[in-house]
């Protein structure tokens, strides 16, 4: 593969929902552009983007693919993110390196969860948006259905239809141009006259194209304006204005079918035209000592100084890491050093790739715009900047959604334990929506993703990095307090023939504002301050391991009032036994209760399963918050105790086939209902009987 310079490289985010037929669309790119003899299908497991064995397996999209095309002396980097909502981090950080994102919507589907997600991150980073109405050629395809969904879906976007499908179904055949009110049969390098039957079709959106291109040119609408039409040359300065801007909500609308292979040239032909170049876009940072977002302006340049964004890393178990990187500044050469400005550590790069799915091939050097791969780096991870060492500033990082899923992690073997951490460790630095955390109040390891098919993808990553890991369900981090004041006098007494033990200590329990507070009001010395701090030490103790369920005791003030002391059997252990089992016993008669917590949740559901939605939160014991319609989606707000969430994305996903999403975040603790609170109590006991 040849060096290409910023002015012939173009870098487009292919985004949408899942199932949209993205994968199926680059197969059929590649195809034209002779980079692969015969079209692989998803359902074979042979495409070029779906190479990693777990996508094969899964017939499902996973992670973000670096796609080069070579088309007209051009090179256009497609990024063909996932489209599976668990995996929405992946495409967040190819919208994030890209130029223009292609939103691709299923002709039969319509506009769907994850279109409408594509959509908010490419408004987020001030992208220009193309819409691929695609897989026209299936049964129940619907041009303009999908077309006004869109207008409906998104009303502050103008929508322009550029080409147009002949024929729909079995029988489309290719597609009209309505810039030059040509037919393009079949991929589209097939170009006719059109039959009689469209010309209506073809003059119409020549005007609506038209219209759109004046209103992106003062010159060219005074024109519009005087004359009454433009040149098609005037018309496509216009339309690449238009596009290239996200500022004039100018959506360009395209039609194919990627199994198809039809319509796909002319595609390409305008990711040329109507992506701007990389040199064009202005790059937000964060300088060191200023939390205030800062700009590298356009137009970038390779003689101005590094700046590259790290957006995916990948370790292989026999290569080690790859870590694929955009250049917004500068240029990287094979053999070179470069700064890490994240970590502050120099990497020296060795080979420089270029990668078309896993195929690899070499290259010397990559200019500003370019995006490539290297192998090896020992202290760069995804999200990491590499600038020149004079350059204190890290590339702005997208915010990513809270972790919806998690499970609890147990290894297989005492070697596996050995290795875990560290593995864990590399593989959520390659993915910033993964975390893993041993949690204190339950004492499980945890590992939280955006969904099952997320958690269940990154352990069998794990698995062949080395690391046999089995799972069971978190624990709910459960706290205990009371809900009443209570006394109580534990007398610590112990007699062996030689010095005895001795402690009596006299203690309040009440309900607090707060964690936990330990008070004297001890009067007249029946307790010396050494024997208090002792006795608060045995309370202390109780605190982290609970008293009726295990779980962390909040919320809870102690008052020792009074005690006695023996002047040669009182030691620092019989106050601290003292201390913790009167502390036990007063909590025990303190009507203790346990606390759950509860999660801010927003979910997005399409308006006709709203009653479903309501009625399934019910029974979860959620309490809507608010109620909104935005298009043709309905956004409910709930409170609802995580015990009750733990598997909702399942859930969810089943009563919406696909097409809701939520997002879950922690808002506070409340008691949990009387009912509820035996049974949980009456687990953590057998759960202790089984283990001793």
């Amino acid at each position: 593969m040849k060096e290409y310079t910023s002015d012939k490289l173009r870098n487009v985010a292919l985004v949408g929902h899942q199932s949209s037929g993205k994968t199926s669309l680059v197969e059929a790119m590649l195809f034209n552009t002779g980079a692969i003899t015969r079209l692989g299908k998803i359902e074979e497991g042979n495409t070029t983007s779906d190479w990693d064995d777990e996508e094969r397996a899964r017939k499902l999209s996973l992670s973000t693919s670096l796609i080069p095309l070579e088309w007209n002396d051009h090179k256009i980097n497609v990024l063909d993110a996932p489209g599976y909502t668990d995996f929405q981090g992946e495409m967040k950080n190819a919208i994030r390196v890209a130029d223009a994102v292609i939103v691709v919507v299923d002709a039969v589907a319509g506009v769907e969860v994850g279109t409408e997600l594509a959509w908010d991150y490419a408004r987020e980073y001030q992208q220009p948006i193309i819409v691929v109405i695609n897989k026209m050629d299936r049964e129940n395809a619907d041009y303009e259905g999908t077309l006004e969904q869109l207008r409906e879906s998104f009303p502050k976007y103008k929508f322009i239809p550029v080409t147009l499908p002949i024929g729909k179904e079995a029988n489309l055949k290719g597609i009209i141009n309505a810039l030059t009110q040509k037919a393009y049969y079949g991929t589209g390098a097939d170009r006719s006259d059109l039959p009689p039957d469209l010309a209506g079709v073809a003059e119409e959106a020549h005007l609506v194209l038209m219209e759109a291109a004046a209103e992106a040119d003062d010159a060219l609408l005074q024109k519009y304006f005087d004359e009454g039409t433009l040149s098609e040359d005037e018309i496509r300065e216009g339309m690449r204005a238009a596009a290239r801007s996200h500022l004039l909500n100018t959506v360009p609308v395209f039609v194919t079918s990627g199994t198809a292979n039809v319509g796909t040239i002319p595609l390409m032909e305008a990711l040329i035209v109507y992506t701007s170049p990389p040199t064009a876009r202005r790059v937000g940072v964060f300088r060191e000592g200023n939390d205030k977002r800062d700009y590298i302006q356009a137009p970038q340049s390779n003689d101005a100084p590094l700046a590259a964004y790290v957006f995916k890393t990948i370790t292989d178990k026999y290569v080690g890491t790859l870590n694929y990187f955009r250049i917004f500044s500068g240029t990287i050469s094979a053999d070179s050093r470069n700064f890490n400005s994240t970590s502050k550590k120099e990497e020296r790069f060795g080979t420089l790739y270029i990668m078309r799915g896993k195929e690899q091939f070499t290259v010397p050097r990559l200019h500003v715009g370019d995006i490539g791969v290297v192998a090896k780096l020992s202290s760069t991870k995804t999200g990491d900047t590499l600038a020149d060492k004079d350059q204190s500033f890290e590339i702005a990082k997208p915010d990513f959604p809270d972790p919806l899923y998690r499970v609890a992690l147990t290894p297989r073997t005492q070697q596996d334990s050995a290795k875990m951490g560290m593995i864990l460790t590399s593989l959520c630095e390659a993915d910033p929506t993964i975390r893993w955390r041993q949690d204190g109040d339950t004492k499980q390891i945890i590992l939280e993703g955006m969904g099952e098919i997320h958690i269940n993808v990154t352990l069998k990553r794990a698995e062949v990095l080395g690391v046999g890991i089995d799972t069971v369900m978190p624990r709910i981090p459960y706290k205990e307090t009371i809900t009443k004041e209570k006394e109580s006098m534990y007398r610590h007494k112990k007699q062996t023939g030689g010095a005895g033990q001795f402690g009596e200590v006299s203690l309040r329990v009440l309900p607090h504002e707060g964690e936990f507070e330990f008070e004297s009001k001890v009067v007249g010395g029946s307790i010396s301050g050494t024997f208090l701090a002792s006795a608060e030490k045995g309370v202390r103790s109780v605190l982290e391991g609970g008293v009726i369920a295990g779980y962390p005791v909040v919320g809870v003030k102690v008052q020792v009032f009074d005690g006695k002391m023996h002047p040669v059997d009182s030691k620092d252990i019989a106050f601290q036994i003292a201390g913790r089992e009167a502390f036990k016993d007063a909590f025990q008669n303190a009507n203790p209760a346990l606390l759950e917590p509860i999660m801010d949740v927003v979910i997005t559901v399409p308006e006709t399963l709203m009653g479903d939605i309501m009625g399934d939160l019910n029974t979860r014991r959620g309490q809507v918050q608010g109620m909104d319609s935005i298009g043709r989606r309905s956004i409910v707000k709930a409170k609802v105790p995580l015990a009750e969430m733990m598997r909702y994305g399942n859930d969810l996903r089943s009563m919406t086939g696909g097409r809701g999403i939520y997002t879950m975040t922690f808002s506070h603790y409340e008691r949990v209902p009387a009912h509820l609170q035996p049974e949980i109590v009456a687990a953590h006991k057998a759960v202790i009987e089984a283990e001793s």
